[in-house]
């Protein structure tokens, strides 16, 4: 089972998100192909509600401490409730990559 399907079956267990896009960015960084390192995830659920920010990062944190102990590097989370996904519509972009060999001046 890949990491990204590992995410995936632990935040579905967990939240039961209405909405769950989980994307391998590893690919804009400077690792070996196939490492599965670097992920964002974007995961609507009711739980969230009421729910400060650093909580929900702090839930996901808990949720995937054996994949971030093991090879997750980095994960760039956005947390929110249906209401917050339809006032943002959509998922932001992420930055380039600004270490490793990929860096630019």
């Amino acid at each position: 089972m890949s990491r990204k399907q590992r995410i995936e079956s632990k935040i579905q267990e967990s939240l039961q998100p209405m909405y769950l896009d989980i994307v391998d960015e590893s690919y804009m960084h400077s690792v070996p192909p196939g490492s599965e390192s670097h992920f964002k995830i974007l995961v609507v659920s009711d739980t969230f509600a009421d729910m400060p920010l650093v909580e929900r990062h702090r839930r996901i944190n808990a949720l995937l401490g054996e994949e971030l102990g093991s090879g997750l590097h980095a994960l760039t989370m956005h947390t929110w409730t249906p209401e917050e996904w339809h006032k943002k519509g959509g998922v932001p972009d992420s930055p380039p990559c600004q270490g490793g060999s990929k860096a630019t001046a």
